[in-house]
């Protein structure tokens, strides 16, 4: 029996007796369940009124909002607490083994190796991971030349003169700003182009199919990877492989003190752009249907779509080679810009080949988190297939979400099907 069978019946398993139990100790708990679920409901609006405040009235929000949390867990430490515990650890034990079953190792074609690749690697980045796995040594030992990036920080120009030398193909180990610099470039020129994770997150080599735990496995790639094109997109001329933020994240970005205290900057920021004397988003756009909208406490334009608000795959791209852009709008508070009407869901989203903003002035943007100001109006599209990626062939090839069925009755379909033998 295959791993990925034992993985969906295991997933299948774990949830239904899960969510079984969870239904005979809601049951035999009754009302006390219902209770706490009022209690979570308060606390949760009375922290969200804090957070949109300043001084005092944020302090007694956050205050109640504990309280309610507190009361919550009281009332649910019961003489079932055994089993409530045991349904979380089966639900979540269930979303582990799902995530097992959907995995997908791509079968890349296979691609000549380059006969003079460049490394370029940027030593402070993800708090030194470059000189930590000695990406530099490594990269040598495969024959791959390494480029150290330093003052004065002239990335695209340091691999311009790298391609001018002669090199045939560009790797990047930094983070998702560089590796978006140096992708720009190998689309340009048409070169094979491979992206170490050497950043913090690294989000464009997660998406990728690279494992982001294997820096140096990363520079295999140029030894016997395979080759899949991929997207990139572009707002104003400007690439990014990941996503451009507008509105809250991307003014809490701007803050100088973003980098030491990011919590704090964001909370204070919130205030100025959804309190009750916020600004908010002095953004135009067009929604799907073709009307104009202007409210919103944030926008996200993506290379290709997230899964956002899913128990499994939450937050990855199942593909970046769709052709689209994947377009977030997240919902102003209540009365905030939509006439008082209670939003339909926190927020909306769909997916075009291109986007436009544009606004009064200039537009405070995170540009694959760096923080950015641009000139409206902003034009987005996507560029699909033009970069060539290398993916070592101990990688998966493609993103943890790329199998995921979008909701849970696709999934448990999925899962029963796999369960049953018949794989996909």
């Amino acid at each position: 029996m295959s791993a990925r069978r034992i993985a969906a019946i295991g997933a299948l398993l774990l949830g239904l007796g899960g969510l079984t139990l969870a239904v005979v100790v809601a049951v035999q708990e009754f009302p006390r369940g219902l209770i706490a679920l009022v209690c979570v409901a308060v606390a949760a609006s009375a922290a969200w009124y804090g957070v949109l405040r300043r001084g005092p009235v944020r302090v007694a929000g956050f205050c109640v909002g504990v309280l309610g949390v507190g009361a919550a867990v009281v009332l649910l430490l019961s003489d079932r607490l055994v089993e409530e515990l045991v349904v979380v650890a089966a639900l979540a034990l269930s979303c582990s083994c799902a995530r097992a079953a959907f995995g997908l190792r791509a079968h890349l074609p296979q691609a000549r190796a380059p006969r003079r690749p460049v490394l370029v690697f940027n030593p402070k980045s993800g708090g030194g991971k470059a000189e930590r796995f000695s990406v530099a040594a490594e990269a040598r030992a495969r024959g791959i030349e390494p480029i150290e990036l330093g003052p004065p920080w002239d990335l695209e120009g340091i691999v311009r003169e790298a391609v001018a030398g002669g090199a045939d193909a560009l790797a990047m180990a930094g983070g998702d700003g560089s590796q978006a610099v140096v992708a720009a470039i190998a689309a340009e020129l048409d070169l094979p182009y491979a992206c170490v994770p050497a950043g913090t997150r690294n989000h464009f080599a997660l998406d990728l199919g690279v494992d982001r735990d294997d820096v140096v496995g990363a520079l295999d790639a140029f030894v016997d990877g395979g080759e899949r094109r991929v997207d990139l997109a572009e707002v104003n001329g400007r690439v990014f492989v990941n996503n451009v933020s507008l509105g809250l994240y991307a003014d809490a970005v701007q803050r100088t003190g973003y980098r030491d205290a990011k919590l704090r900057t964001l909370l204070d920021t919130v205030p100025e752009v959804l309190g009750p004397g916020g600004t908010g988003l002095d953004l135009r756009w067009m929604g799907p249907g073709g009307q104009e909208h202007h409210s919103g406490a944030a926008v996200l334009v993506s290379n290709n779509r997230y899964r956002l608000g899913r128990a499994v795959g939450s937050g990855t791209r199942p593909r970046i080679d769709d052709g689209l852009l994947g377009i977030t709008v997240v919902s102003a508070p209540i009365g905030r810009g939509g006439g008082g009407r209670l939003p339909q869901r926190p927020w909306r989203e769909w997916t075009a080949p291109v986007f436009e903003v544009d606004g009064t002035g200039p537009v405070s943007a995170g540009i694959d988190g760096e923080a950015v100001k641009l000139e409206p109006p902003l034009h987005f599209r996507v560029r699909p297939g033009v970069l060539r990626v290398r993916i070592s062939r101990r990688h998966p090839g493609a993103s943890p979400s790329a199998m995921l069925p979008d909701g849970l009755g696709p999934s448990v379909r999925a899962l029963a099907r796999i369960a049953a033998g018949r794989d996909p």
